[in-house]
Formats: structure tokens, C-alpha cells, sequence
């Protein structure tokens, strides 16, 4: 059994604690796209785990974690995590890293940061860790990829032609910066393939076997889908695409074999970086949601934009990746407001529109149509199945048909004081596990 878990809006929606609940039962979890931009935190046996590449479902014992063709990696950066894993007493010893998987080379953060300061007012907001450069090479076909590593000689030639006849003219010519020592990298490169080489493989005949046996098999997205790089508010999107279809690309599993696609919302919206956010609340009331919800990235520390819930932004991305049941995160942050607003609809020049527009000035100056719902004006910490009014009115404006299935797959059926779930396919999470994603 094959599922799909994406972010619905743009990422931090808490997958990490949802990820967390199904991997408990998941024979394999897959990371498909991203890099190290991204991060689940996730609360387990009373520790707090803050991951950035290695998949959630390391934490379990049975669970084969698979770092998927889809994803860049930092090799210095997935080092340090595996070894802050092992410090805590976890083995890692079901680690797979796909010998597709591109790398980030050192000159991909120098020109992260540079080409991000020559945008001036029109930059993204990318973390300056090189994760758009890596994606660029990868489409130019000049990428290292992570089975480089194993190949000393071969990637002694490479990079002697990427490095010399390429990127260090860029720096030398067009940014005025020192050129980088291609001896130094080959060896600092060289040294990294010695220490991964037992975990790097083609991961493609062990995902096609574990589906042979039908095992249960996860794939662990990163971001939101409204940071896809085809669908989402580009420019202001991420490099990759962390969607469902992604998800399949990124991990060479067929469509075919996909089961049920969920998607993790928050109660609220949030967003990090620029880039429009027609709900945003740039006001007390914003801030009040993100004190309560400690929105703050887990990756860069850096304080969340907060909005209403956006059913128009739920509801695309509801279509756009064929989600079948929504995790609901984060519900206990709105215990003390009231009213509670939705937005339904957007207005852009006296036309109402129910989904995203591609135009992004159209989008910037839209006008949000909201509805308004009473609070609930108490605490939901100890109530396990709360009366699904309100959430079933997000479940309805985000395009669920009613009566389809329920969050109850094999990999998932576990309940407990931070979760619930209603008959018409929503899932209810509070944020007691952890705050963010």
C-alpha cells in the first residue's frame, strides 16, 4: 500500500507529526524531493527530533527510511544529522540514499546568496543554502550526483570541467569573488564518498520490491503545494515540486500503485519568505496566532507569516493532488478567538475566483471573501472527538465529497489524545506533538 503525504498550503503545516503517526506501521518512508530548506520536528518517547533530510520514520526500528532520487543533499549536512541521530541511541542502519540523488557542491550556496542579493528588492527569501543552484545544474545536466561519490576518478574529471570551465569564471567574472580550490573539494568530496558509500544505492529494485510484497510504503514530502514550481506563486516558490506527482518522480513509484493521497492543512495559514498571502494577517491578531503557535521555521528560526485558513488555496490543492483525506493540524492555537474566519473566495478586479490565479500581480492585490464561524471559546486539549462542525466546514470548502474514506489506512489506524477523526474523511490533529514542521 502505497500513500502520499504532501503539504497542502506553503509547508510548516505540521506533516512532521502526521509523518510521525504513520511511519509507526510503515514498512518504508520515502523522502522524494527538497533538501535541507526544509524540516520536520517531531516529539517521540519524550524527545524532540528536528530532522532536515534523513526521513521521520528512522525513529522506528522496522522502518526501511529511503533518502529518494528527488531530493539534493548536502553530504556535510546529512552527515551531521546521521551522526545526531546516532548520539541519541537510534540506528541508522535503514538508511538508503539513492545513488540519483543530486548534491549540493559548494559553489551552489556562494551563488544562493549571491544572485539573491543582486534581486535586490525583488528577492524570493531562499535560505541561502544552495538548494535552487543544485536543481539549476540538475536540468543543466551538469549536477554531481550522490553515485559520483563512489566513483573518485570519474568525479575528479567532472568536476575539473564544471568547476574550472564554469563556475568559477561566474565567480571570478561576473561576481568579483575568489574562485573556489578544486583540489580542496575533491578531497573534502572524496572523504564524504567514503563515509556514505554503505548507504548509497539504486534505490529503484528495493522500492520496486517492497511494493512487490505490498508493503506499506510512505512518501514523506517536504514543503507545501503551494510552493510547487509549476503550480504554485512563482516566482515565489521553491525549486522542486511537492506535490503528489512529485512525490512519484522523485521516488520512481508509478501512479498506479498510489493508494490515498493525504493532505496536512493548518487550522490557520502560514508562510515564510515573500511572496503573496491573501489571508495574511499583518497585525496584533497575527501576531497573537504566532506567539500561540510558536511559528517560527524550523530550518532558518525565522518568524512565520500568519493568516485565516484560505479554503481557495485548500481547495486547489485538494484537486491539484487528488487528496482523499486532510490532516487538520493545529486546531488548539485558535481555542481563545472569536469569530473564526475562512476564506472562500478570492475578488480580483469585481470577479469572484475560487481558485489561485497563475497571475501573481492579480493575486498580490486580490481581496479575500471570508465567512465567519463562532468560536468555541474553551480548551480542546482533553476532547478526543470534538463536534466536527467547524472542521467539517473546512473539510466542505476545501472540496472534500463528503463520505469519502477517513485517515484509516494500515499505516495509520493508531489514535491518541493529539488526534481524531470524523466519518467525513477529515483528520484532526492538535499540536501537542510538536510545534511546526
Amino acid at each position: 500500500m502505497v500513500t502520499i503525504l504532501v503539504g497542502g498550503q506553503w509547508g510548516d503545516e505540521g506533516k512532521g507529526k502526521i509523518i510521525d503517526l504513520l511511519s509507526e506501521k510503515a514498512d518504508m518512508v520515502i523522502r522524494s524531493q527538497g533538501g535541507n530548506n526544509a524540516g520536520h520536528t517531531v516529539v517521540n518517547a519524550g524527545q524532540e527530533f528536528r530532522f532536515h533530510l534523513i526521513p521521520s520514520g528512522i525513529l522506528y526500528p522496522t522502518t526501511t527510511c529511503v533518502i529518494g532520487n528527488g531530493v539534493v543533499l548536502d553530504p556535510r549536512v546529512l552527515l551531521e544529522e546521521m551522526q545526531q541521530v546516532q548520539s541519541r541511541g537510534i540506528s541508522i542502519d535503514r538508511l538508503v540514499i539513492s545513488d540519483r540523488a543530486h548534491l549540493i557542491m559548494p559553489w551552489h550556496p556562494i551563488l544562493d546568496k549571491l544572485e539573491e542579493e543582486q534581486r535586490g528588492d525583488d528577492r524570493l527569501g531562499t535560505t541561502w543554502r544552495g538548494i535552487g543552484p543544485a536543481y539549476a545544474d540538475k536540468i543543466r545536466r551538469i549536477g554531481f550526483r550522490a553515485g559520483d561519490l563512489l566513483k573518485p576518478r570519474f568525479l575528479e574529471k567532472k568536476l575539473t570541467f564544471v568547476l574550472g570551465k564554469i563556475k568559477n569564471p561566474i565567480l571570478e567574472e561576473l561576481y568579483h569573488v575568489a574562485p573556489l580550490d578544486r583540489q580542496a573539494i575533491l578531497n573534502e568530496y572524496t572523504e564524504y564518498g567514503e563515509r556514505l558509500r554503505p548507504y548509497i544505492k539504486d534505490i529503484f529494485p528495493i522500492v520496486q520490491d517492497a511494493l512487490a510484497r505490498d508493503g506499506r510504503v510512505l512518501l514523506e514530502g517536504a514543503q507545501g503545494s503551494m510552493l510547487d514550481l509549476d503550480f504554485g506563486t512563482y516566482p515565489y516558490v521553491t525549486s522542486s515540486s511537492p506535490t503528489a506527482g512529485g512525490a512519484l518522480t522523485g521516488s520512481g513509484i508509478p501512479p498506479s500503485a498510489v493508494d490515498l493521497t493525504i493532505g496536512v492543512f493548518k487550522a490557520y495559514t502560514t508562510r515564510v519568505g515573500y511572496g503573496p498571502m491573501p489571508t495574511e494577517l499583518a497585525d496584533t491578531l497575527g501576531e497573537q496566532i504566532r506567539k500561540i503557535g510558536a511559528e517560527y521555521g524550523t530550518t532558518t528560526g525565522r518568524p512565520r507569516r500568519v493568516g485565516w485558513f484560505d479554503a481557495v488555496v485548500a481547495r486547489y490543492s485538494v484537486a491539484l493532488n487528488g487528496i482523499r483525506s486532510i490532516a487538520l493540524t493545529k486546531l488548539d492555537v485558535l481555542d481563545g478567538f472569536d469569530p473564526i474566519r475562512i476564506c472562500t473566495g478570492y475578488l480580483s478586479k469585481g470577479v469572484l475566483q475560487t481558485y489561485p490565479m497563475s497571475n501573481i500581480s492579480h493575486l498580490k492585490h486580490c481581496e479575500p471573501v471570508y465567512e465567519e464561524l463562532p468560536g468555541w471559546g474553551a480548551s480542546i486539549a482533553c476532547i478526543r472527538r470534538p463536534d466536527a462542525g467547524r472542521p467539517r466546514r473546512v473539510n466542505d470548502a476545501s472540496g472534500r465529497t463528503p463520505g469519502q474514506p477517513p485517515l484509516d489506512t494500515r499505516a495509520g489506524r493508531r489514535r491518541s489524545a493529539a488526534t481524531w477523526s470524523c466519518d467525513s474523511g477529515t483528520h484532526f490533529s492538535r499540536s501537542t506533538k510538536a510545534r511546526g514542521d
